[in-house]
């Protein structure tokens, strides 16, 4: 099939195009948030679209007359009176269609470099505007705050409309159903999936100010969240011991959880540990932690009693704010208050999004490009399973007591070494005490994952490592001549084993960006189907987290099971978890009028609700809401369910690793395939389609194994 082939268009097919959308008005969606946009349809369109397909019919050859009429309709259902009348349609359209050939494989290309180059600059401008609120560099005061919310491609689209290029596109390239995609993605060339992705990005007609408001609501959120650490030695336990060491200053929720699974190895000894950061969790998400405490190790709390006072003992030079006052009153519902503002902001993009006219439509149907039936399903499959009770049951054999809920977290069924981890501490301290010292420790990390020296050295020239003021993440880049940016967390001792396992983790998705930008045959299809993929690619990664470090794992048998039961263990929880961040979005659309505290209250029920579904016969007790204690709820719009599918997704991936005995060389296949529908890349990568099936059925055999 030569390069410009089009997309094939059955003749039912067509006719719904182009009934639909001149049939349609980017209007308002129910309960609408925001006015809709402010020019209807010209009454003038119908005709002139018909009459303008055959002309240009007769121009270009009946081979076109498909292309033809279902351009001339995508056009039409964005244009608006301000554009132009029938004269200038009529101009635009007879100038600008780009039949097959060298006409049209030159527009394709010369946007597909534009592109590149629009994107990576802007991607690039972006990260430096957000560079002191994102980057442990010094204070960081309101005016970066401002800074960060600046969004410098937020007037892309809307130029692209006022100056014809978004019309240009959809006159040229055809868009395409999440339902086309999944049935007939496998017949196309690379090519039509990388016209798709060009054509998606002008699919929707977003005013700047909606967009900024966006960047706007994103930022402020990202400022919360990367502030709410909790001073872990001014944690008092139900008897008033401190029970953690000084100096720990961890972050809502990753560290609180991390800290929690580090003390599984004390048994006994860590139980009240683990009570304690449970109830401050529990304190989080119901919003009667003290404000005070929030970020300040001048204070002490305990959460059995909610009582705060004067820190007794100092692990910080931190000096004690001129305003700050040392009382039990709440943060006062500030959590949900963001989460409000967050959803508003991405709401009032639904008058622009006819096809998928919900935050929640958009996240599962051009995010995700799974539907979210779909997805809920493969949750409540994990959530369900009669395997849950079995591996229950074995984690309260290897714990010695009866569970409680916090044992969502429970990490002891992995493979585990003989190295303590404040040993493993140590190790990682030494080796990497600053950020240089990893930056500089990439090829040999790399190296000890399988990756040859040539192919190490590029990965490593292509990834900057920065010190993260959050958990740390992943940014890739977005032109092939930028660099990807590792975000880290280094504490002033150096970097601890929680800190090196959350990089490395990073590190996956940065060579999975590195791989997807730089190595894909065309950069339109740079990246991997959806979020859930990057994760996968991070969890192989950070699976071998003890053998980058040297520290080999047991590889028989029984340890094998043993793994395929925390990764079951795993994807339990983040899909319980899952499923509340989706309810919450239900609700939220159901009651766009809701205060912060009514959006707390039914955060707590949901919370509650899909624990008692799914947890409480398990755990021995109901109404729990720590499922609800994730950030990401707060700040990620959304983002949660890519995690528990990246968990089933990156079972299958590992699967196909072991299977080749070769991580680097299947790593670098599968990150090549690029941005196509996850199914397909799915069934390219490992053999096939994404689903919970594998895990299960391994999960099933593995209970066997460990009984034997």
């Amino acid at each position: 099939m030569p390069a410009s082939a089009r997309h094939a268009l059955p003749a039912a097919a067509l006719a719904a195009i182009v009934s639909t959308c001149i049939g349609s008005v980017a209007g308002p969606v129910a309960a609408a948030p925001t006015a809709a946009p402010t020019a209807e349809r010209p009454a003038w369109l119908a005709a002139s679209v018909r009459t303008l397909a055959q002309s240009l019919t007769a121009r270009h050859g009946e081979g076109e007359r498909s292309h033809i009429a279902a351009g001339l309709a995508q056009v039409a259902d964005n244009w608006r009176a301000e554009d132009g009348g029938p004269d200038d349609f009529a101009a635009f359209a007879e100038t600008y269609y780009a039949p097959a050939g060298p006409q049209s494989d030159a527009l394709f290309e010369r946007l597909e470099s534009a592109l590149e180059s629009l994107d990576g600059h802007t991607l690039e401008i972006s990260r430096d505007w957000r560079r002191q609120s994102e980057l442990e560099l010094g204070p960081a005061y309101a005016f970066d705050e401002l800074m960060a919310a600046y969004a410098p491609g937020a007037h892309f689209l809307e130029d692209s409309y006022r100056n014809k290029l978004a019309f240009v596109v959809l006159l040229n390239f055809p868009l395409t159903t999440l339902e086309q995609r999944r049935t007939e993605g496998a017949a196309w060339t690379r090519r039509q999936w990388a016209e798709a992705r060009l054509v998606d990005r002008f699919a929707k007609r977003i005013p700047a100010e909606v967009n900024q408001a966006y960047a706007e609501a994103s930022a402020e959120a990202e400022t919360y969240v990367a502030g709410y650490n909790l001073w872990a030695h001014h944690l008092l336990d139900a008897r008033g011991g401190r029970p953690f060491a000084a100096g720990k200053r961890l972050l809502s929720h990753w560290n609180l959880r991390d800290e929690l699974k580090a003390h599984y190895p004390r048994g006994q000894a860590g139980l009240e540990a683990q009570r304690t950061m449970a109830r401050a969790m529990e304190r989080i998400v119901d919003q009667t932690i003290p404000a005070c405490v929030i970020d300040q190790p001048i204070v002490d709390w305990n959460p059995f009693t909610n009582a705060v006072t004067p820190a007794t003992v100092k692990d910080s030079d931190r000096p004690v704010p001129a305003d700050l006052q040392v009382s039990a009153t709440p943060e006062a519902d500030r959590r949900y208050e963001v989460l409000l503002k967050c959803f508003h902001a991405v709401r009032r993009q639904d008058p622009y999004s006819p096809r998928t006219p919900t935050h929640i439509a958009r996240s599962f149907e051009e995010g995700r490009q799974l539907p979210e039936a779909r997805v809920k399903k493969m949750l409540e499959d994990i959530c369900s399973s009669r395997l849950v009770k079995d591996v229950a049951r074995l984690v309260e054999k290897r714990l010695g007591r009866r569970l409680e809920p916090f044992d969502i977290w429970y990490n002891g069924l992995r493979p585990v070494s003989s190295v303590s981890e404040a040993e493993l501490d140590t190790v990682t301290r030494r080796r990497y005490p600053t950020p240089d010292a990893f930056d500089q420790a990439l090829p040999d990390i790399l190296g000890r994952l399988g990756f040859s020296a040539e192919r190490a050295a590029f990965l490593a020239g292509k990834i900057d490592v920065d010190p993260a003021r959050g958990s740390g993440h992943a940014a890739g880049a977005a032109r092939r001549a930028d660099n990807a940016r590792l975000r880290t967390r280094i504490g002033r001792d150096g970097m601890d084993y929680k800190g090196f396992n959350i990089a490395v983790h990073e590190l996956g998705h940065n060579v999975e960006q590195v791989f997807g930008l730089n190595l894909v045959d065309h950069t339109l299809l740079q990246g991997v189907p959806n979020t859930s993929f990057t994760e996968a690619m991070a969890y192989t990664f950070q699976n071998r987290d003890l053998e980058i470090l040297g520290i080999p794992r047991k590889v028989d048998g029984q340890s094998r099971a043993l793994k395929v039961l925390g990764e079951f263990w795993q994807t339990y929880e983040i899909s319980g978890v899952s499923l509340v961040d989706m309810a919450i979005w239900h609700w939220m659309y159901d009651h766009p009028d809701a205060t912060p505290a009514e959006l707390k209250a039914a955060t707590l029920r949901i919370a509650k609700d899909v624990w008692n579904a799914h947890f409480a016969s398990v755990f021995g007790r109901r109404d729990c809401t720590l499922l609800a204690v994730y950030s990401h709820i707060v700040h990620s719009f959304l983002y949660l369910p890519d995690y528990a599918l990246g968990h089933m997704i990156n079972f299958q991936v590992e699967r196909r690793i072991e299977q080749s005995g070769d991580v680097a060389a299947e790593v670098e296949r599968m990150c090549r395939i690029g941005n196509i529908a996850p199914d397909l890349w799915m069934t390219q990568a490992t053999g096939s389609p994404v689903g919970a099936e594998a895990l299960l059925a391994a999960t099933a055999e593995a209970l066997k194994a460990v009984k034997r």
